[in-house]
């Protein structure tokens, strides 16, 4: 048995320190092989401020509702097991290889339940209580477009990575022209290779009497019709 220091993990607002027991279990015929080591926690002092790009990366993860895209850029990390140390692009079948497990689907899931199911998978067969961080190295382009009657028509991209509805879409495009006729608006979207064509009223959304808001995916095109009065 080792006893090692390894001093604190820090996370965006303070100091979390790890006591665990971990280890990597490999099978040899009939005899089970686990390296075991337990981990003391030690105070350890975080100076000076995150860089840049660490800033970014924290900001955008700690946005609840964000979920992993297709084409996002994840940087991997299982605790004092450097060989699994991986960088992956979410395919479009929302699936990332990974060292190990093979291939594991994490599209559409928060980065805190990618790496729930990143860290069940590993510790189903291969590690003791393994201790797993992802990241969101490259957020994938997310835009739609807006045609029609507006101001400043065009494709946008969504705002600091969070969800967006159909009278947050026209907002960005400068609002409506004077003959918008915001009863008429079309959206266009692509699902599993099939175009989906929906006809909304955001008069009836702005002014309470629909209460859901419809909302905008990635690759939409809206066209707001013309006022014929």
């Amino acid at each position: 048995m080792t006893i090692q220091c390894i001093g604190s993990e820090i996370f965006p607002h303070n100091p979390v320190f790890m006591f665990q027991i971990y280890g990597r279990k490999m099978i040899t015929h009939k005899f089970l092989l686990v390296s075991v080591s337990v981990i003391s926690m030690t105070f350890c002092a975080h100076i000076g401020p995150l860089s840049a790009q660490k800033a970014e990366k924290t900001t955008a993860l700690e946005l609840g509702n964000y979920r992993l895209a297709i084409t996002d850029l994840l940087e991997i990390k299982v605790f004092q097991e450097e060989d699994l140390t991986t960088s992956a692009r979410i395919a479009n079948d929302g699936t990332i290889n990974f060292p190990l497990i093979g291939r594991i689907k994490v599209g559409g899931l928060t980065p805190e339940e990618a790496t729930a199911a990143i860290r069940s998978a590993l510790a189903k067969d291969y590690l003791v209580n393994p201790q797993v961080s992802v990241e969101v190295s490259n957020f994938s382009k997310r835009r739609f477009t807006v045609l029609g009657q507006v101001q400043k028509g065009g494709t946008f991209d969504f705002p600091d990575q969070d969800d967006l509805n159909l009278l947050q879409a026209i907002g960005l495009a400068g609002g409506y022209t004077r003959i918008a006729d915001p009863k008429e608006i079309l959206v266009k979207r692509r699902t599993n290779g099939k175009e989906e064509i929906y006809k909304l009223n955001a008069r009836k959304m702005a002014s309470g009497e629909q209460s859901s808001a419809f909302k905008i995916l990635p690759g939409d095109i809206i066209t707001v019709g013309e006022s014929w009065l």
